[in-house]
């Protein structure tokens, strides 16, 4: 691979906020600012939608790796429970 378009590896922590003020911080491993740029724009908007929640703001910040899978569930539990709460 040319080393101008390699990317490098980083973990990121996402803080997510509600409209009802509940706040949930999931460890993410992205290997590269573009998986996070695909993260952001389509499978953070598909999970929020899939949970009925509007109004989220996420706070991206470099930190500790973790599963992929495990963020997924994470972040779909903190929005099913925004969604429960503002029920």
């Amino acid at each position: 691979m040319n080393p101008e378009t390699q990317q490098s590896e980083s973990p990121y922590s996402l803080t997510i906020e509600t409209e009802t003020g509940q706040s949930a911080t999931v460890p993410i491993a992205v290997l590269t600012p573009k998986q996070l740029e695909v993260f952001l724009t389509s499978e953070f908007k598909r999970l929020a939608q899939e949970a009925g929640v509007k109004g989220v703001r996420i706070h991206v910040e470099r930190a500790i790796a973790a599963d992929y899978d495990q963020v997924l569930r994470e972040v779909t539990g903190c929005l099913s429970s925004a969604k429960a709460r503002a029920a």
